[in-house]
């Protein structure tokens, strides 16, 4: 494992692919290991949240800042979330970013995006940040079945220096409800990133 995760930064992007569990529930995790977040929620991220959630997400974002800090137990200035636009937000400049960058979930117009290097928004401009600065990204897809233009993305990404980790549960653990299934996907993850986690033993450990 890396060092602690107290005072890390992490950006999380949320965009418009189904799979908003995997986010929310990854957010609480990053905010109760202690880890900084920035949040980037795209337009259709707030709509699949309202779709797939009982979350009664607000329109404003001072309002969801506050909201999902009050919801995840966050502490003061632990949570920040940055508009579409904020182009002056840390994560738009390779001189103040976070050394990792979270995408979960990704659709597959992000990946699309990120792959041929647009940056027509802040969470396009900060995956394209992460990868030119070899920062550590991970891209968490969600969708099925996937088309040539989604492996091909993948790939490059891939070859870019990219993790791609697709939301797919396993279930050797024997999972008995949605929550685990969840987060088997998150603690890989928290893996990837290198936190602590006791959400999934990992294989072998009892």
């Amino acid at each position: 494992m890396t060092s602690p995760s107290e005072n890390r930064t992490i950006t999380l992007a949320m965009t418009g692919a189904s799979g908003a569990q995997y986010g929310l529930r990854l957010l609480q995790c990053l905010l109760a290991a202690d880890c900084n977040v920035y949040l980037l929620l795209s337009s259709a991220a707030e709509v699949v949240i309202r779709t797939e959630t009982d979350l009664d997400l607000p329109t404003n974002l001072e309002e969801q800042q506050l909201f999902l800090s009050q919801r995840y137990g966050a502490s003061d200035e632990q949570l920040t979330l940055f508009g579409r636009d904020d182009w002056f937000s840390p994560v738009a400049s390779g001189s103040s970013s976070p050394s990792s960058m979270v995408i979960c979930p990704a659709s597959g117009g992000t990946l699309s995006s990120i792959a041929s290097g647009a940056s027509n928004n802040l969470i396009e401009r900060a995956a394209d940040v992460a990868l030119k600065e070899r920062r550590q990204l991970i891209v968490v897809p969600r969708e099925t079945p996937y088309s040539a233009i989604h492996l091909e993305n993948m790939l490059k990404l891939t070859q870019l220096g990219a993790v791609v980790l697709p939301a797919s549960p396993g279930f050797y653990m024997q999972p008995a409800t949605i929550e685990e299934l969840i987060d088997f996907v998150v603690a890989r993850i928290l893996d990837q990133l290198g936190l602590e986690q006791d959400l999934m033993p990992r294989w072998g450990e009892e």
